[in-house]
């Protein structure tokens, strides 16, 4: 997500700080590439113009513009203006003090809503609530057995309606009767949508609304449709009324305009985002952590938290010794693949770390679950020795482990390329110490010391 932006800021910023001095003048220059830049990124025009005026009030001061480092200070107020423009903080859904506490999921077909209801589900189990599904589209065909089916997976109580209740109200306050009967602390509610907003959806809206009084109303929105999800959440925020939005297929939108424009043209932040298509990859939605990313810096808390729920104590503290000792073999290579499949995919990931996304080669290593099997396959056709003395793999020994992993000498060499890349960067890494310092964090110790 925001892949051509971040590079297009990077390279601004980059002219900025080689300058000793900057005038008037090349802040105003380096202002029209950044309106361009988030125009292209398809920000909502007066959202951009906005956001550069504040900018330009800001930049052009006798502090920036007499300071040391004043690059520097102009990425800073960016940042800063980044974070406020999409929303500051992060923000938490608010359940109120009824219990079960319903929450409605509202968008058009299509945006995503019946694996986001699952999703949050998930992610609220993860925070010991009981949660109840239940779906209110009784016009999509297989919805509810979707809710269901999914619900099951994640072992979240699903609310059956079967074939005797038609009404969408009625199916939610039966729901809502069941989940109170059965001690639930949540019921999401994942209602239906239509192509585009008519009277019939708003008004069913409205009467499941009046009848169940939830505690909130998210729209889901899809980051893929651009400022047309901004425009749609605009309308559905006037017409009943939303409280958060979720956006949905983040992982697929370079762009991310919708993200920037949302609180500011709705007034109503964004609570959480979809980042892949599994039911874990769903966030909450951090404006600080995000504009990190935008500008290139990473986001290492994101990682940390991902790490955390995905590697053992145990294995981290081994790792960490191995690359200080540089005793980081191709078995350990092959095994921290999957441990990072686990986390999301390789290019989320190294966007989180600084410096990183900027590798070309890096950039190159996206293994799908196919490829993660050809790569175990690869290295376990090598010896032990060469899979910790790898230089020594000459032509012979390529062509045999090509052959018994059955795969093609050009893969092999992609593989050894690939691993003698991250072997450099984790030396580079370890001379600089940010080995010990990220390892020191990662994944175990309490999130909120980090980097303090």
């Amino acid at each position: 997500m925001f892949e051509n932006l971040s590079e297009k800021l990077e390279n601004i910023f980059q002219k900025l700080k080689g300058r000793g001095i900057l005038s008037e003048e090349d802040v105003t220059a380096a202002l029209k590439e950044i309106r361009m830049a988030l125009l292209e990124a398809d920000v909502n025009f007066k959202v951009v113009k906005d956001f550069v005026e504040d900018i330009r009030v800001r930049a052009i001061g006798k502090e920036v513009l007499d300071s040391i480092t004043p690059g520097q200070q102009v990425v800073k107020i960016v940042y800063d203006r980044l974070v406020n423009l999409m929303g500051g903080t992060s923000a938490n859904i608010k359940f109120g003090a009824r219990i079960p506490s319903a929450v409605m999921l509202v968008g058009l077909q299509g945006c995503g809503k019946t694996t986001t209801a699952v999703k949050l589900a998930r992610l609220l189990s993860g925070e010991q609530k009981k949660v109840y599904l239940v779906s209110a589209d009784i016009y999509r065909p297989a919805a509810m057995e979707q809710l269901s089916v999914l619900g099951k997976k994640i072992n979240a109580g699903v609310f059956e309606a079967g074939s005797i209740l038609k009404d969408p109200v009625e199916i939610c306050t039966k729901a809502l009767e069941k989940a109170k009967k059965e001690g639930c602390d949540v019921v999401i509610i994942d209602t239906a949508g239509r192509l585009h907003i008519d009277d019939l959806l708003m008004e069913e809206l409205k009467n499941i609304k009046e009848k169940i009084n939830p505690a909130e109303i998210i729209y889901v929105a899809d980051a893929m449709t651009g400022q047309d999800a901004v425009n749609v959440g605009t309308k559905f925020n006037e017409l009943i009324g939303i409280d958060g939005v979720i956006m949905t297929k983040m992982d697929g939108d370079a762009r991310g305009g919708a993200a920037l424009s949302l609180k500011s043209v709705i007034g109503k932040p964004i609570k959480f985002v979809g980042v892949g298509e599994k039911i874990d990859d769903l966030e909450v939605f951090h404006p600080e952590r995000m504009a990190s990313r935008i500008l290139g810096r990473g986001d290492i808390l994101t990682l940390v938290e991902k790490a955390k729920a995905s590697i053992d104590e145990k294995t981290a503290r081994e790792l960490e010794k191995k690359i200080r000792k540089n005793e980081f073999g191709l078995d350990d290579f092959r095994d921290q693949l999957g441990q990072i499949k686990k986390m999301g995919s390789v290019k989320e990931i190294l966007g989180m770390v600084p410096g990183l996304g900027k590798v070309k080669t890096l950039k190159e290593i996206e293994p799908d679950d196919k490829e993660l099997i050809k790569i175990t396959a690869i290295i376990d056709s090598m010896t032990p020795k060469e899979r910790f003395h790898y230089q020594i793999i000459d032509g012979r020994r390529r062509k045999r482990i090509a052959l018994g992993s059955g795969t093609t000498v050009q893969d092999v060499n992609r593989l050894l390329k690939n691993y003698g890349e991250i072997k450099k960067m984790m030396s580079k890494f370890n001379q600089n110490n940010s080995i010990k310092s990220l390892m020191r964090n990662f994944p175990f110790q309490n999130i909120k010391n980090y980097g303090k």
